[in-house]
């Protein structure tokens, strides 16, 4: 095969790819996504206990938690009550969005902590540089009131779906809860079951999500937060497959040496 011609072909070949990388996004059936950065305690889950599948989503949705980090989060000026305190932090792989388009996912949040000990999650749209572009969501442990939006934390910027949303007292048994699972401390605890949250992006750009969990003065008593059925404009958010990203990358390589072959001179 003449170099113009292989170069022609890959070059075809890694399109594809590259096309079919988000056929199967929106979904966490195959675990947290390869390039999905994790600080803390993240993973995904079928149906358990108070968290049951998503709607519009797979057969498991991702999560983070408490339970299981060593690793502080939580969000500026709002502080995490010391060095005791712990969370977790998710981003996902950037994503392509055009003004207007519409993200949408569903949320929901869990707490087995209460009272005073106000554990809470956020989920945020950063751009390519990881800056805030919209806070998205807030929910707080609240014993006297609703969990949605979170109290005393940034305005949400994102149309909930119900809104705003209480806990459904006594909801707590949820395995990314570790030992805590099916506890309570005090008023407060629960799940607020799954909650739908829309934001039109108003530029065109590169994005990514972030997803925290963070515990509120001490590390006694886990909260966490499941999240799925991302769509952007539409489309699943893509989550490539495992190993699409390394097939991408050898495509790319051999491209690059037939261009190297290419425009050597004969001897």
């Amino acid at each position: 095969m003449q170099t113009g011609n292989f170069i022609r072909c890959t070059a075809l070949a890694l399109g594809a790819l590259v096309l079919a990388a988000p056929a199967t996004a929106g979904t966490f059936d195959g675990g947290i996504p390869e390039f999905w950065i994790c600080s803390g305690s993240c993973g995904a889950s079928g149906a358990n206990g108070v968290v049951p599948l998503a709607p519009g989503g797979g057969s498991a949705y991702g999560w983070v938690s408490t339970f299981g980090s060593n690793v502080q989060a939580s969000l500026a000026g709002v502080g995490s009550g010391g060095d005791e305190a712990n969370g977790t932090t998710l981003r996902s792989v950037s994503f392509d969005a055009t003004a207007g388009a519409l993200l949408d996912f569903r949320f929901n949040y869990v707490t087995t902590d209460g009272a005073g000990f106000a554990d809470y999650a956020w989920a945020r749209l950063l751009d390519s540089g990881n800056n805030q572009v919209a806070m998205l969501f807030t929910a707080r442990t609240n014993g006297e009131g609703d969990a949605v939006p979170g109290f005393e934390l940034p305005a949400t910027e994102a149309t909930l779906t119900p809104f705003p949303v209480a806990v459904t007292e006594g909801a707590t048994q949820w395995a990314p809860l570790g030992p805590d699972s099916d506890e309570c401390y005090d008023t407060g605890c629960g799940a607020t079951g799954w909650v739908r949250a829309q934001y039109t992006i108003a530029s065109n750009g590169v994005y990514r999500l972030e997803f925290g969990v963070s515990n509120w003065e001490d590390r006694d008593f886990d909260s966490g937060l499941a999240f799925d059925a991302f769509t952007v404009g539409g489309l699943p958010l893509p989550i490539p497959e495992p190993g699409q990203y390394a097939m991408l990358l050898a495509g790319l390589a051999v491209l690059g040496m037939g261009r190297r072959a290419a425009g050597r001179r004969p001897a």
